[in-house]
């Protein structure tokens, strides 16, 4: 979801509080709307407000308007990259005091509430000693009252609103459960002492003074705070991905001053400053090369597999590593212009964009909770008329209120969750909140990135073609010793392969390194030359017309060729590519299976992109794309109708993953593809998105059901109950039923199996 702002006026974030469902952003953006000028976005999902406002607007006004609400909302602490970057403020789940007030609730709630459990449900008869109840109440009070009081005043607003939603009903339930205990234990005979618990499973009308249901307000409540209190955290985890950002860049940087290196931070670099970048160091800032050569590793950012040759005039990005000479750039961008700085808004933009989902719950108590308090009212006016006992007509009306309490519900996602996602990190697949199930159920594309997720992402040997009368073995043994010596990540490849195929290898003599050409050196006796078939030209040596071809072919397919000769004559190629993975081809058929469209998406050129989706198959290629382009194709495939799936690993991925209906982040990529994603797949085998989805679709499935036995239990027992026939202890005991087969439910997701078994 995305605010269409305006010509003139300005844009403004804020981060709002104190939200737990869909329906109290809906509520906020609907009163920021009826600002005069004002239009507004509230998401939910990642908790901010975007809000375009004339020129002159004070923000001051949009926090008191949120206010007036009951909710709060501030400012993010920092929003400009030069002072922090993008997301600077973000609080960690560490510094965001709704979440600490949230887990010192559940922890406290829980301790004082398994004895009161306990208690009345004589699970030892030793515990019901003669002023047990006094205990229980002394203990679930605090419970009632304190642990609950953030869905007391849920509802208290949603009252005042006109609205209802799972907080309307948690509110009730507890506190009917404990103003009737009251009544039951200071006027009528539950306050007796030695007075017992014990189920009845007798459906007389009664007049439920020697009842209490403290057990009932007490569990409730921290059930339903423990599934909040999961699902606040996994939300949190939303600006992580802005923090793994800025972190990918440096820190200091050395400046040239007067021929000398002055080291400075970062932040007071100036466009026009020249700096300098030692091999192995990231480049801090974009620029131009302006003394050195070397090769860039900017796989990271563009997605191209090959690192980049660079010398003199040459564009370099900041957060780019420099992987071989070094290098003299000037600064040509900073701060927020940096295309660093604008990956970060990229992702910024995506995650405030993204579509809110209400949860299933809150949208079916939408209608539930006013029927059922409807149905208790006209329960408690029914016997009334009829001439029944106040008492009798109380007990009727609170069985109602108790059965209809969801307990049940409180478990149904979190039980759910905690046993998938549970399972899902034994099989190496991280789900980061219940939101996430919904868009795995309507996914019908998933857009695939090339490096590191379908194929491996690092250079090797793909293939040693000999001349006749040449040694295969041979060629690899020379070219890798002399290749050993260099630290570009083509040679190491070549070596590597060198090494496993014979073991140690010789160490050249007179090794030299012609840049953008080649190397040369001897070994083993021999005057040895590797690199571009040009390189070997100036030393009179020519490929065969098979050898020739066969370098053509290789090139076609977008596959890097090295020409290897010694002794006067050509011997050979070496033909290295990034290989795909082993799994990739079993994976996308399975995707498929799954009714999933699989389009890959890189940076890499036309022809890698085709050989690579012709060896696992895949139809659909869009190849040769810049970060902001991987964005703008999942958009349009959104705008088609589609609802998209992203699979990457790398940073010119987060923007994309944070765009994508639902985004899944390879574990052996970075930190900012993973925090951008919905989910992260540990493993590096992109059969973990198969399980991920199946996975998912199921926890989904599980979590439905679940509901639907919370609801259909408590509703098929709501006439029982207004008919007098339901005890609320007996009502207590029903719900007690409800949440064991609902965890029982849950737990088959134990069972869930891999597709790599």
């Amino acid at each position: 979801m995305s605010v269409s702002a305006p010509s003139g006026g300005r844009s403004v974030e804020l981060d709002i509080g104190g939200m737990t469902c869909a329906s109290c952003a809906n509520r906020i953006e609907r009163k920021l709307n009826g600002l005069d000028g004002v239009e507004a976005t509230v998401n939910y999902a990642t908790e901010k407000a975007k809000v375009h406002v004339p020129e002159g607007f004070d923000a001051q006004a949009l926090i008191d308007e949120v206010a007036k609400t009951g909710y709060s909302a501030t400012l993010p602490r920092s929003s400009t990259p030069g002072a922090g970057g993008p997301g600077a403020g973000v609080a960690g789940e560490d510094m965001d005091p709704e979440l600490t007030s949230l887990r010192q609730r559940l922890i406290g709630s829980a301790v004082l509430a398994v004895p009161v459990v306990a208690m009345a449900m004589a699970m030892a008869p030793a515990l019901q000693f003669t002023y047990w109840q006094w205990a229980s109440l002394t203990l679930a009070a605090p419970v009632i009252v304190w642990g609950a009081y953030p869905f007391h005043r849920a509802a208290w607003m949603n009252l005042k609103h006109g609205t209802a939603t799972m907080d309307t009903l948690i509110s009730m339930g507890t506190l009917t459960a404990f103003l009737w205990s009251l009544y039951a234990l200071f006027l009528g005979t539950a306050g007796t002492p030695g007075m017992t618990h014990g189920f009845e499973f007798s459906i007389a009308p009664s007049d439920g003074a020697g009842n209490i249901y403290l057990e009932v307000g007490a569990g409730v409540t921290v059930f339903v705070l423990a599934g909040r209190y999961f699902e606040k955290r996994s939300k949190r985890q939303a600006g992580a991905a802005l923090r793994a950002l800025l972190e990918l860049g440096v820190k200091d940087v050395a400046v040239l001053r007067d021929g000398a290196e002055v080291r400075i931070p970062v932040a007071e670099l100036a466009v026009g400053d020249t700096f300098v970048v030692r091999p192995g160091e990231k480049v801090a800032t974009d620029g131009v090369v302006t003394s050195g050569s070397s090769a860039i590793d900017a796989s990271m950012l563009t997605g191209e597999s090959v690192p980049v040759e660079v010398s003199v005039g040459d564009t370099v990005t900041g957060a780019t590593v420099n992987s071989g000479g070094r290098l003299e750039v000037r600064a040509t961008r900073v701060g927020a212009d940096t295309q660093l700085a604008q990956m970060a808004k990229l992702v910024e933009d995506a995650q405030t964009g993204k579509a809110e989902v209400q949860r299933l719950a809150d949208r079916i108590s939408g209608v539930f909770v006013p029927i059922v308090i409807a149905i208790a009212f006209a329960t408690l006016g029914a016997w009334l008329g009829a001439g029944f006992p106040v008492a009798a007509a109380f007990t009727a009306a609170v069985a109602v209120l108790v059965i209809a309490c969801p307990c049940a519900l409180g478990l149904a996602t979190p039980t759910a969750l905690l046993v998938g996602t549970g399972r899902g990190a034994q099989m190496g697949v991280l789900i980061k909140g219940p939101e996430v199930l919904e868009s795995t159920r309507k996914v019908d594309t998933i857009v695939l990135d090339k490096t590191g997720t379908v194929t491996t992402g690092k250079m090797t040997l793909a293939e040693v073609i000999a001349e006749d009368g040449t040694d295969s073995d041979e060629l690899l043994r020379l070219a890798g010793a002399l290749e050993n010596a260099s630290e570009h990540p083509i040679a190491q490849a070549i070596a590597a392969a060198a090494r496993d195929s014979g073991g140690e290898l010789p160490t050249p003599e007179g090794f030299a390194n012609v840049e953008g050409q080649g190397v040369q050196g001897v070994v083993d006796g021999h005057a040895v030359i590797v690199g571009r078939e040009s390189f070997l030209a100036d030393w009179a040596l020519e490929l065969s017309p098979r050898t020739a071809a066969a370098k053509r072919d290789a090139e076609s397919d977008g596959k890097t060729v090295v020409a290897v000769g010694w002794d006067g004559q050509a011997k050979g190629i070496l033909v290295v590519a990034d290989a795909v993975k082993p799994t990739s081809a079993q994976a996308i058929s399975e995707l498929r299976a799954l009714g999933l469209k699989p389009v890959l998406l890189t940076g890499d050129n036309a022809a890698v992109a085709q050989r690579i989706a012709a060896e696992v198959g895949i139809d659909e290629v869009i190849s040769e794309v810049m970060p902001q382009d991987k964005v703008s194709v999942v958009k349009r495939l959104q705008d088609q109708g589609k609802v998209v799936a992203m699979v990457g690993d790398g940073v010119n991925d987060a923007p994309a993953l944070a765009q994508a209906d639902l985004g899944l982040a390879m574990g052996t990529g970075t930190d900012v593809a993973i925090e951008a994603s919905d989910i992260t797949l540990v493993r590096g085998d992109l059969r973990s998105a198969v399980d991920a989805i199946r996975l998912s679709r199921k926890t989904l499935s599980t979590i439905k059901t679940n509901l639907f036995w919370a609801f259909a239990y408590n509703t098929a027992a709501i006439p029982v109950a207004a008919a007098g026939m339901l005890n609320p202890m007996l009502a207590g005991a029903a719900m007690a039923f409800s949440s064991v087969f609902v965890v029982g439910n849950s737990l088959r997701l134990r069972g869930f199996t891999s597709v790599a078994n």
